[in-house]
């Protein structure tokens, strides 16, 4: 299974960091062929469905995540979002946090996933690949 983590630091409060991040739509325009939608629900809800689809000319696939946790941070308290992702090509989950770090906040991304028909040996490729394509999606999300 791949794994990575990325970490931003960002001058926005918590509150405004977590819209920024569970606005689903909007990690779609910095992954290539890719669109994002709430599938179910209305994304900010435990049991709501988003899904990422992906698409090059004929070759199309899904990628729906289930939202299993969701805490909003207030002060005091971190905000953390758990996908699994439930689709056939890809398996895992993700998880987003945000915490108050000085007069703003911190935005930590982990992901564990599964690409079916890759081999093992390939796990750091395709973490790499992740730490660019999502780091990119991230430092978006934040306005970086």
């Amino acid at each position: 299974m791949a794994r990575f983590v990325l970490i931003r630091r960002s001058p926005l409060p918590p509150a405004v960091c977590w819209e920024r991040l569970t606005a689903w739509p909007r990690h779609g325009e910095r992954v290539p062929f890719t669109r994002v939608r709430v599938a179910r629900g209305t994304g900010r809800e435990v049991g709501d469905l988003v899904l990422a689809r992906t698409a090059v000319g004929p070759l199309r696939f899904d990628d729906p995540m289930e939202i299993t946790e969701l805490v909003v941070p207030v002060p005091g308290r971190d905000g953390r979002c758990r996908l699994v992702k439930r689709g056939r090509p890809v398996r895992g989950w993700a998880e987003l946090r945000v915490r108050a770090v000085g007069g703003g906040s911190a935005a930590v991304w982990t992901e564990e996933l599964t690409v079916t028909g890759l081999p093992g040996p390939l796990d750091p490729v395709v973490s790499r690949a992740g730490r660019l394509v999502f780091g990119r999606v991230l430092d978006h999300l934040l306005g970086a």
